[in-house]
């Protein structure tokens, strides 16, 4: 008969061996035309087999030189994305998209503004006042995210279970495979994302009108 001890170190053995798996390492490769570099990704794990663990965060998404930084992000479901101005001139972030559309009105350099995002969905985030600024904000029902290195590899590490990924930018459609965490290193499929049929057309600001043709000028 197992004594006491013994029994609850050989439960904590096993409930840690459940809960480590090994890193699953994959890569993103991104077709683009000749001469155009590829724009940047994130991927994504969804558990298949479980509810994803439930860990919203705090996020930011700077303005800085007419531009978003970073151009792409994903956030889990609950969490809550600051959108600092760090220039010197007024900006006024919005989407239309997404299950909640928003506007953070007009403000100044150094002043900041946040949105707190509690559906999924996929949000175009753009400057009223400089259409150059474009970003993409995914906000997905896991915490499991990761951004792609500039050799378009990454790591995740998963609790052991099946799960599918996918792979984001901002010029194309999403690119999806699935993989089993399991103890020890785990290769993903390769994800392709094709950027070669993108092409830029201009957006309309917040009241669905074009901007005026002294927005373009001042880029």
């Amino acid at each position: 008969m197992r004594t006491p001890t013994l029994a609850l170190t050989i439960a904590a053995t096993l409930t840690a061996d459940i809960a480590a798996a090994g890193p699953v390492t994959g890569s993103v490769k991104t077709l683009t035309r000749p001469g155009t570099p590829p724009s940047s990704a994130v991927v994504y794990a969804e558990p298949l087999d479980a509810a994803p663990i439930r860990k919203p965060g705090a996020f930011t998404l700077t303005q800085k030189d007419k531009t978003f930084r970073p151009h792409i992000l994903a956030v889990q479901t609950g969490s809550t994305v600051e959108f600092p101005n760090e220039d010197t001139i007024f900006h006024n972030v919005f989407s239309l998209s997404g299950p909640q559309p928003f506007d953070l009105g007009l403000y100044r350099a150094g002043a900041s503004r946040s949105k707190a995002f509690a559906q999924a969905g996929e949000y175009r985030v753009f400057c009223n006042i400089h259409p150059q600024m474009t970003a993409l904000i995914l906000v997905v029902a896991t915490p499991y995210v990761v951004r792609p290195g500039p050799d378009g590899r990454f790591v995740l590490d998963l609790p052991p279970g099946r799960y599918r990924l996918t792979a984001v930018s901002q010029r194309a459609a999403p690119a999806t495979g699935e993989v089993i965490a399991t103890a020890g290193t785990v290769d993903a499929p390769i994800l392709t994302l094709d950027e070669t049929t993108w092409s830029d057309v201009r957006h309309k600001n917040k009241f669905g009108q074009e901007y005026p043709a002294a927005a373009y000028k001042d880029r």
